[in-house]
């Protein structure tokens, strides 16, 4: 298990209490891996509290904020099982669900998310959810995406396939398609949460989402070109216009209104598509700096696996 945290001080002993109920059930070894992703409140001070009474939790430290999917990147790295499960630390996974996902994944399938039955967000939250999947789907390649959650389960001879990553910008779920194409949802229950609020508000879901679009998929650039060939007819529209009324009625177009709203509208698609050559300018800026997905500050000792 892989558990990214943050702000999480009042659900981590819950957290942990279900899932030492619910996971000697399911199999005969286990660990459960909370990695603590900057919190700034007493989130690692509960984990290495915690980790003092069950053998079977380990803790990991992060050095600041890096984001959930450089946390479970980290944890992720970090396991030492056939079989990594990922969920939030705020419960809305109930760890009663983790036996639907582990059933599903049987021969032929190598990564299986719990699409919930019921999103228990609000409107704007679930909007910008859904703009994040679409963005998503283009850079995972795969219509599985519209599925895709924070509570998955897959094979971990599948990182092998992004061990090399090194990008402040990740997205396991398209790291995941590096290794494989063998995908499966099934329905679980979404519970709503014990205490606090989300911390995905509505600009960090559409921020990831130009973060994937960007980091991972070449659409902008496709977008970009699109507009740019749009507007080459819409010019060439005008060119007609403009020529036809000089020699229909013999005068041109009236001056100044006109010329200025062809400039605007120009001007506006050149800087669009500037725009979006910056954002992957400034990606292959940051990767080569070299900048890390994560650092570890400290870790918790032992870290046993647990056993039945």
């Amino acid at each position: 298990m892989v558990v990214p945290v943050y702000k999480a001080a009042e659900t981590l002993a819950a957290l942990v209490d279900e899932l030492g109920r619910v996971l000697p059930g399911l199999c005969a070894e286990f660990e459960v891996i909370l990695v603590c992703d900057g919190s700034p409140d007493r989130s690692w001070a509960i984990i290495k509290d915690l980790c003092q009474t069950r053998a079977w939790l380990h803790g990991m430290l992060l050095m600041r904020n890096f984001g959930q999917h450089n946390a479970l990147l980290c944890g992720i790295r970090r396991a030492r099982f056939p079989v990594i499960i990922t969920m939030d630390d705020d419960l809305q996974h109930p760890p009663t669900e983790i036996v639907h996902l582990l059933n599903a994944l049987e021969d032929g399938v190598d990564v299986v998310y719990g699409t919930p039955q019921e999103e228990q967000h609000g409107f704007w939250r679930d909007l910008a959810s859904q703009a994040t999947k679409l963005a998503l789907r283009d850079a995972m390649g795969a219509e599985i995406a519209r599925q895709v959650s924070a509570f998955r389960v897959f094979r971990t001879t599948l990182r092998e396939a992004f061990a090399s990553y090194q990008n402040p910008f990740v997205s396991i779920d398209v790291l995941l398609t590096w290794g494989t194409t063998r995908f499966r949802a099934v329905p679980v229950i979404h519970a709503s949460r014990l205490k606090g609020l989300s911390n995905y508000t509505f600009r960090k879901l559409m921020t990831h989402a130009l973060n994937m679009m960007t980091g991972f998929s070449v659409l902008p650039l496709q977008l970009a070109s699109v507009i740019g060939f749009v507007f080459t007819l819409f010019g060439l529209g005008v060119l007609v216009y403009v020529v036809g009324r000089f020699l229909l009625r013999g005068g041109s177009v009236p001056g100044f209104p006109f010329l200025a709203s062809i400039i605007a509208i120009f001007s506006g698609a050149q800087l669009f598509a500037l725009g979006i050559i910056g954002e992957y300018l400034a990606r292959m800026h940051f990767r080569m700096m070299d900048r890390p997905s994560y650092a570890v500050r400290e870790c918790t000792p032992g870290g046993e696996h647990g056993r039945v």
